[in-house]
């Protein structure tokens, strides 16, 4: 007698909270920890509710890029190109076109010219 595999649904077991992968979670983390300083620093100004709102919307924003994907419109021509893949990578691929010099290299495969 053979051994069988049965299938399951597996989508959303490597979520934390239902709404966070780890991935999320860590940009969530690190953008919540940018709003810590302009906590404190509104929190030494008597303006604490400023901090607090200023911690939300950050932490909100690094949810966002750790989460979302560009969607694909078709009368933008930006989301053609970038149309289904994740906000973080686009920003990394982004980060490296500035610091490179602005160099692009394209490799054509082909036959050899003798």
């Amino acid at each position: 007698m053979g051994t069988y595999e049965l299938p399951r649904n597996v989508k959303g077991e490597g979520r934390i909270l239902f709404i966070f992968t780890a991935k999320s979670i860590i940009y969530t983390m690190v953008a919540g920890g940018i709003g810590l300083i302009f906590y404190f620093i509104f929190s030494a100004l008597n303006l604490t509710m400023v901090g607090i709102i200023c911690v939300a919307a950050l932490a909100l924003i690094g949810f966002a890029i750790g989460t979302l994907k560009v969607p694909e419109l078709g009368k933008l021509e930006f989301t053609k190109k970038t149309g289904g893949e994740n906000i973080d990578d686009i920003i990394k691929r982004a980060i490296k076109f500035k610091t490179a010099g602005k160099k692009i290299y394209v490799y054509k495969e082909g036959k050899k010219n003798d």
